[in-house]
């Protein structure tokens, strides 16, 4: 264990697994706010906390299989191509939040809040799955419960403010969506059913990271060109309605 966590791997691992963890639980801290806010104030509280523990003990159960089945060929594929796609997301404004149904008492509301996180998760669940995997091999349990138990109380009552930050401070999502591309990148190499092959003939795009920062270059250049061609959209849309 001691061995474990002197390794720098381990700690860049759970580094980069509760980033991405918190980046990805802006949209679910909203997701909560939206259920629980017709509740009277106590309910609110009662709905957050028990809708958010229910909710993160989900996630930790999904995250673990997620680990186990990255070891199949061709998923860590599918799960890096997926990865790629959640980073590009994170750069492009999303609409749609008013469309959450608030729930009238607080069972509804815990059950509007897991429906949902059960939906939303999959984005973290790749993402926290993927990270771990940049840990040493016999550290990826350890890392994943680690990093999911540290982010609980922060994403409880955190989100918030996280996402006032994101609001005030853009660059974080940005850097948030490039470091997924960036773990997208390095996973996709190192897929049982090419790894061999990478290593007798391009052991270079893992050795030297080039995978990755192709990974992050691509989720950097699409998702800034997606999110100014819907600003785009936007504004000529709005120039139509008036």
């Amino acid at each position: 264990m001691m061995e474990m966590l002197s390794h720098v791997d381990f700690w860049k691992a759970l580094g980069a697994i509760i980033w991405v963890n918190l980046l990805l639980s802006g949209d679910n801290a909203v997701v909560i706010a939206l259920a629980a806010r017709s509740l009277p104030a106590k309910q609110q509280k009662m709905a957050v906390f028990w809708g958010s523990a229910a909710a993160i003990i989900m996630r930790v159960v999904l995250t673990i299989f997620a680990v186990a089945l990255l070891q199949l060929p061709y998923l860590k594929l599918v799960g890096g191509v997926l990865l790629l796609w959640i980073g590009v997301k994170l750069l492009v404004p999303e609409e749609g939040e008013e469309n959450i149904k608030a729930g009238n008492n607080m069972l509804e509301a815990v059950k509007t809040i897991l429906i949902a996180d059960l939906v939303m998760s999959l984005d973290n669940v790749i993402a926290v799955a993927a990270a771990a995997e940049q840990g040493p091999a016999a550290a990826k349990t350890v890392l994943l419960i680690a990093g999911l138990a540290i982010s609980i109380p922060i994403v409880i009552f955190g989100s918030t403010l996280m996402l006032r930050l994101m609001e005030r401070f853009p660059i974080i999502i940005t850097l948030g969506g490039t470091l997924l591309g960036y773990i997208a990148g390095d996973i996709m190499v190192g897929d049982p059913a090419i790894k061999d092959w990478v290593g007798a003939n391009a052991a270079w795009l893992h050795d030297m990271r080039v995978s990755a920062i192709v990974g992050a270059v691509l989720v950097l250049g699409l998702g800034t060109w997606l999110a100014r061609r819907a600003e785009s959209h936007a504004q000529v849309s709005s120039e139509v309605g008036h």
